[in-house]
């Protein structure tokens, strides 16, 4: 007999705003996010056998989203996604597992004449700062920050030689070329037992997200990148030392090629080599380098 094996449903794409106004100083702070929530737990017959009793509604999953932005922080979003995760098990008995995704997205205080603007913000890319918190009823909660969406590219410092070649190859070796990528990157915590124990780890999740991001962009900058492998390894390592409280790193890199152009046709234009200037940025087919950097089991973090 077929049964169902896996199932979770709830309200994706939940768009939020929340603004904080400093009553003593007139400074506003404002939060956009875009949240998705997933529960799991004893809802086969809802598929199986039409029975909606065991249904929480996708509009209330909604509507707790916004109740619980009005009602505790929002900032930093790890505790919002622990404690909108948490109320889902605490409140309904036979669901067993709530998975709630935030994505912030990145408004940046404007500066008019050197002075920080008390209340206009500007949109400064497409960098999302992302959390996705899973309470599980009797195993805790389970926290991963991340950046996604940082576009970077340098213009040197980008090697990509000495690899495979075989009769399918026709792509060159190079010594320097462009090396550009959207950053997603997603640092995973050690779970924690329950939502106090994220509020009290609060001011880590800024920390590690400020340090995460600055140690993406020094590493990039500076490295003399053998590839895309070698470089994010290094981001990885460099993660975990600077924030213990975090026992993996992963990295998804896609290259987005920039190709010299041959305008030698032309006159005999020099544009390739040393001589390039000019460049055809490449949308598709791109390369995609994925990867997980672990802490050994006798440094790993046990549950906060």
């Amino acid at each position: 007999m077929p049964f169902v094996s896996s199932a979770r449903y709830g309200k994706d794409n939940v768009r939020v705003y929340k603004v904080h106004r400093d009553q003593a100083t007139g400074v506003q702070t404002v939060y956009e996010m875009t949240v998705c929530c997933l529960l799991e737990g004893d809802i086969a017959s809802s598929y199986t056998h039409a029975d909606n009793s065991v249904v929480v509604a996708t509009d209330s999953i909604k509507n707790t989203i916004y109740i619980t932005a009005k009602q505790s922080t929002v900032h930093p979003p790890e505790v919002y996604a622990a404690t909108l995760s948490s109320h889902f098990i605490e409140k309904y008995g036979h669901i067993h597992a709530a998975h709630v995704k935030v994505v912030t997205h990145r408004w940046t205080r404007m500066d008019i004449d050197g002075t920080p603007h008390p209340h206009s913000f500007l949109r400064d890319g497409e960098e999302k700062r992302t959390v996705e918190a899973t309470a599980h009823r009797g195993e805790g909660i389970a926290v991963d920050s991340g950046i996604q969406g940082l576009t970077v590219l340098k213009s040197t410092g980008s090697a990509f030689h000495g690899f495979l070649r075989d009769e399918y190859t026709t792509l060159p070796e190079t010594w320097d070329r462009i090396l550009s990528t959207d950053v997603d990157s997603t640092w995973k915590w050690a779970r924690f037992a329950d939502v106090q124990a994220v509020e009290k780890a609060a001011p880590q999740f800024d920390q590690a997200w400020e340090a995460a991001r600055k140690i993406t962009l020094k590493q990039f900058a500076e490295d003399n990148s053998a590839s895309v492998q070698a470089t994010m390894y290094k981001m990885c390592e460099n993660i975990l030392e600077a924030v213990p409280g975090v026992n993996h790193v992963e990295y998804s890199l896609p290259n987005k090629h920039y190709f010299e152009l041959d305008l030698s046709w032309h006159k005999g234009i020099k544009n390739t080599g040393k001589d390039a200037e000019v460049y055809v940025p490449q949308s598709g087919p791109n390369g995609l380098i994925k990867c997980e950097v672990s802490r050994g089991e006798k440094d790993a973090k046990p549950k906060l």
